[in-house]
Formats: C-alpha cells, structure tokens, sequence
C-alpha cells in the first residue's frame, strides 16, 4: 500500500481500491498531479465544501464513476450537479467497505460552497479514519485544535495527516498539541505553504513532534509512505 501526498490538502491511497481525499488540483500550485490523471478510481472523500478541497471533485467523478462519500449536504449538492455514485455520512458515524471502514470524524471550521455571490449551505466539515489493507490512516480535514482529538488515541492510528498553516486550522504549535493526543505511529503535516498566508515551518513541527517519540515524515508533494 502506498499513500501518496499531492499537495496542499490532497492524499491518495493506492492499495486493495484507490481512495482520493479533497480533490483540488487545478488551481493548486502544490499540485503533484492532474485531473486527466486519474483514470481509476473506487472512492473520492470529501472533508468539506471549501473550493480547495472538492475543486475538482465533479469532474474525476464523473470520468472514473468513483463513489464519493462526505456529510450529507455535500453528497445531496453534488447529485445535483451530475455526480452518480454517491455515499452520505456524517460525523461520527462508521460505515463498513469493500476494502474495511471509514469514520467521520469531528473537525472546527466551515463547510460553505461558494457559487457566484452565493454561499451554499455544505453540512458540518469533518475529517475521516480511513481503514484499509490492516492500516488505518487519519486525514484530519482543515480544523483547528479539539479536545475531540483526546479520543483519536483510541482508534490507534498508523498515519495522521494534520494541517500546521495556521490562519485557517491548527498551526505548529497546535498541531504538535494534536499529535501528543492522537498518538499516531506516523505523522505527516500538510496544508501550508501553498499560501503566504498558510506558512508554516514543517522542519520546526517535526522536530517537536519527534521529541514526543512520535515519527514525523515531511513530504514534498508527490512523494509516499508504504506500507
């Protein structure tokens, strides 16, 4: 199994089924790949309905007839615009696959999709425990800090993915405040420095990180972990 990070906010798990989660290519500068990329695939996850994390989400399903899966505003909007294959959930529910399970979990932040001049209304925002191939595999969504994290250490996760940018989510200090709860046997920082506005120093969070005998991995976009 190997789990791809393709910038900003963007993973993709290649093992028994190929999962995408926030799906914002173009437009991305961090961007590792593009949407013509992706010919195949089983399942798309939404974390919420911010344009830089489902920017692409109706065209790659359209093309590889992916089942996606997020809250159930998200999937009732994005029925509405053409997408087929469709799976609603909401925070903290788990729900069994082909392939193990996904949980929705917790996550402080908004969820508006932006149209024009409007604001669509787009559920809670959450994140998601990815069960797969034995590993689980945390992709935390944009949030910030939450005593909801105390209980992440439960799940005994393999591999968290938790944004340090600041501004919009957790910054350094607070993410490294999140790994000491959630306790995962690896840690990836992501969502920073696509930005001005989101920088962050990812050598300063692994180092504090590290020093909580937690394994801290920095990836450029387009670079794995395998399992």
């Amino acid at each position: 199994m190997k789990v791809y990070f393709l910038g900003h906010a963007v993973v993709y798990i290649e093992a028994s089924k190929k999962i995408l989660i926030d799906p914002f290519l173009n437009g991305n500068p961090q961007a590792a790949k593009k949407v013509s990329d992706f010919k195949e695939l089983d399942y798309i996850l939404i974390t919420h309905g911010h344009l830089d994390h489902m920017g692409d989400v109706v065209e790659i399903a359209r093309n590889t007839q992916a089942t996606v899966i997020s809250n159930f505003e998200i999937v009732n909007y994005l029925g509405k615009k053409g997408v087929k294959n469709l799976h609603p959930m909401h925070i903290g529910g788990r729900k069994e696959f082909d392939f193990g399970s996904i949980k929705m979990t917790p996550a402080l932040h908004g969820s508006g999709i932006i149209e024009g001049d409007n604001i669509i209304y787009g559920g809670n925002p959450g994140g998601f425990i990815v069960k797969i191939d034995g590993k689980k595999i945390y992709h935390s969504g944009d949030t910030g800090l939450t005593k909801d994290m105390e209980l992440l250490d439960l799940e005994n996760i393999d591999l968290a993915f938790l944004p340090i940018g600041g501004n919009f989510v957790m910054d350094v200090e607070d993410a490294v405040i999140a790994a000491k709860m959630i306790k995962p046997k690896i840690v990836v920082p992501f969502h920073y420095n696509t930005w001005e506005i989101i920088s962050a120093d990812s050598n300063v969070f692994k180092t504090k990180v590290e020093s909580l005998n937690i394994k801290c991995k920095i990836l450029k976009p387009g670079d794995y972990i395998e399992f």
